[in-house]
């Protein structure tokens, strides 16, 4: 870990969306998005405390292109809450798709986030709907468990990790992205802006190359 983010006991992994459907071969891969889990098993076994976060979407969901008849997936809609990038169908509620990879082994993880599950918004935060006001609960579970400092891996870098990133520095958390433990889906130089909008927001994208 680089300088001034090594572990203790009071810290907390957030494991973001590790799921079939973001892995090679699902319905929105994320290109090498399996290659993370080896990281992040390595990565969890050195923290007392794991929240995994799991996209669980209703079908029909507003999100997915195959709701609207006239558009494409990754075509931008504007939704009531802002733009809105329209997505494959993915991690719909009981599939295969929505699992997480197999080979994830974070047995002690004390709580899992479902996030997407109001038909009529999509939610790429762990913290918050993207009205960015809708709460899922995660801040008040870290607050009355009394953590404060907070590190994210998962899929993907540039959208669900990005977004919960911002939200926990938002809420006051001090905040480390492990960005080998991610990976991105870069549509548009979003992986590229996502450096710069965590550096501007004070969070710190470091390495988990000490946890190999």
């Amino acid at each position: 870990m680089s300088a001034g983010a090594t572990i203790d006991g009071d810290d907390v992994l957030i494991v973001v969306d590790v799921q079939n459907d973001f892995c090679p071969g699902g319905a929105l891969a994320v290109p090498r998005g399996d290659e993370v889990v080896p990281i992040i098993n390595r990565l969890a076994a050195r923290f007392r405390h794991v929240v995994l976060t799991q996209d669980w979407h209703p079908a029909g969901h507003f999100s997915f292109a195959s709701t609207h008849p006239d558009k494409k997936p990754f075509e931008t809609i504007t939704a009531p809450y802002g733009p809105q990038v329209l997505w494959p169908d993915h991690c719909v509620q009981g599939t295969p798709g929505a699992a997480f990879h197999p080979a994830l082994q974070v047995l002690h993880a004390a709580l899992v986030v479902r996030k997407g599950m109001d038909r009529a918004i999509d939610s790429y935060s762990a913290f918050y709907e993207n009205d960015r006001t809708t709460p899922t609960g995660l801040v008040g579970y870290l607050r009355e468990r009394g953590f404060s400092r907070i590190f994210l891996a998962g899929l993907a870098f540039d959208f669900c990790v990005r977004y919960s990133a911002e939200d926990a520095r938002r809420e006051g958390f001090e905040v480390f992205v492990v960005e080998d433990a991610c990976r991105g889906i870069d549509i548009e130089g979003s992986i590229a802006l996502t450096r710069a909008s965590l550096a501007a927001c004070g969070v710190a994208c470091i390495s988990a190359l000490a946890a190999a």
